[in-house]
């Protein structure tokens, strides 16, 4: 039976390459983007969505991109619009490091454990007839490039969430994968993944599956 796989996640799940100026819309092909990657590595049984939207926050509206950027809401859309999926993959948290939030790590985390809550409910596990959960911790931020300011303070809090991330897929019952132990932003803002990156992180999300 053909299974479905969600991908969950923002800009680096969407696709985005680095951003070199400000306010240009850009997105990977379908040949580079990790998810449609990892798809091609699990076989001609599975289907892909992809639910990647750049700013997507874990927990948060965000006060210049909008209330839709709230991850918990956007969760409880994306599982009530598609179906049945078998596997979810949740890759965010990089956004709740901008400045204008003030989280640390485990404010980050805290919107993880919220949306592993969401997912693991028995309302949308009925509603799927039970899914896995992947989650991904992203990659560090370097504060560099067009849009280090929003992230300032970023770096230090980001190389503190893997392991707050593996406690709380422990605690879920959740599969994880560090995204850092195999590939790192694009020096170019410090933030986004370059092709080969995204290429490398589909592959290592479909050997994680």
């Amino acid at each position: 039976m053909t299974k479905t796989l969600m991908t969950f996640g923002d800009s680096n799940t969407h696709g985005t390459p680095p951003i070199q100026k400000r306010g240009v819309y850009a997105r990977y092909g379908r040949e580079t983007r990790w998810p449609t990657v990892a798809l091609a590595d699990l076989g001609s049984d599975w289907e892909l969505v992809e639910e990647g939207l750049p700013g997507r926050t874990a927990a948060y509206a965000d006060p210049t991109m909008g209330p839709h950027m709230n991850g918990q809401l956007g969760l409880r859309i994306a599982l009530e619009s598609h179906g049945p999926i078998d596997v979810l993959t949740i890759m965010l948290g990089t956004n709740d490091l901008k400045a204008h939030f003030g989280l640390t790590a485990e404010g980050v985390a805290a919107g993880i454990a919220g949306l592993l809550a969401i997912a693991n409910s028995e309302e949308y596990q009925t509603r799927h007839s039970g899914f896995e959960v992947l989650l991904i911790c992203p990659p560090l931020v370097l504060e560099q490039g067009p849009i280090s300011d929003v992230f300032y303070g970023a770096a230090a809090k980001s190389a503190q969430l893997a392991p707050l991330y593996a406690g709380l897929s422990a605690h879920w019952g959740a599969k994880f994968l560090d995204a850092g132990q195999h590939i790192g932003p694009s020096q170019i803002d410090g933030v986004h993944f370059d092709a080969d990156a995204q290429i490398t992180l589909g592959h290592a999300v479909a050997a994680a599956l």
